[in-house]
């Protein structure tokens, strides 16, 4: 086959500058993009259920949610990852070049179909779809001159007023802040506090949610329409509490002697 090339020198040239025309016309023709579909799109859920260990999450909130997200269009596979702090995330992935936002879309409507039969503590928390490309584009640092400043001060600055900018960005399907420093109030509760005064998680849990919220208590003097009211009261409510102390006088309980049980006596707030 070869010797046919060796004799006919010529009949070599013309093919090698077909060949070279070709790919030069080709290269012309070649799509072009800045961040080419070269890495499968996914799509990723995620829920929390306080409390829950993996066994219970996996079992009352991965378990429908795979059910019905399984068999959405374009999906490839799945994989679930579901920990004893009551997290659940499911991560969908489709076929190369599937887009994002319909798979999202797709991705969201089949979970909306199985939120009835998530535990209420879940769906109160809410149920997160995200898009996302698996392939990370960039990292910001971000640090502050002033040796003052506290690394949850410059946390809770990004989260502020860098993170929502960079989610405006079009084209941007996920941008976190490694690293969680939020401004919290964390209540660090005594066992055998809570052994001795015979009070459960569960009862603190709910006292502080009952004592930490934001009310609108109305008016009082309104006028019922039959006779005309002078003077009218708007009353505010103190809201959601912001200081340890506020937290640590929350009355959990009153006892039968009179007494009140208070979080300070079972457990430590801080900031």
């Amino acid at each position: 086959m070869f010797n046919i090339f060796i004799r006919r020198p010529i009949l070599s040239l013309v093919i090698s500058l077909i060949i070279t025309l070709l790919g030069i016309l080709a290269m012309f023709t070649l799509p072009v993009s800045q961040f080419p579909d070269i890495v499968p799109p996914s799509v990723t859920v995620e829920a929390k259920y306080l409390g829950a260990n993996a066994q219970v999450g996996a079992r009352a909130v991965a378990t429908p949610l795979e059910r019905a997200i399984n068999g959405v269009p374009g999906m490839t596979y799945m994989q679930t990852v579901s920990n004893n702090a009551g997290r659940i995330r499911i991560e969908v992935f489709f076929k190369t070049g599937t887009d994002p936002d319909v798979a999202a879309v797709n991705v969201q409507t089949r979970v909306t179909t199985v939120l009835d039969e998530l535990p209420e503590e879940v769906t109160k928390a809410g149920v997160t779809t995200e898009k996302e490309v698996n392939a990370m584009l960039m990292y910001l640092n971000i640090m502050s001159t002033d040796p003052g400043v506290s690394e949850e001060f410059v946390y809770n600055f990004a989260d502020i007023n860098v993170l929502n900018e960079l989610k405006r960005i079009e084209g941007v399907g996920l941008v976190e802040i490694l690293g969680a420093k939020d401004y919290a109030m964390r209540v660090w509760l005594k066992p055998d506090r809570m052994l001795a005064y015979n009070v459960s998680s569960g009862e603190i849990a709910a006292a502080i949610q009952q004592n930490n919220l934001e009310a609108a208590p109305g008016r009082t003097g309104e006028s019922s329409g039959k006779a005309a009211s002078t003077l009218q009261y708007v009353l505010r409510y103190t809201g959601k509490l912001s200081e340890p102390a506020e937290y640590q006088n929350i009355i959990i309980r009153a006892e039968k002697d009179g007494s009140l049980l208070r979080l300070k006596d079972v457990a430590d707030v801080e900031f």
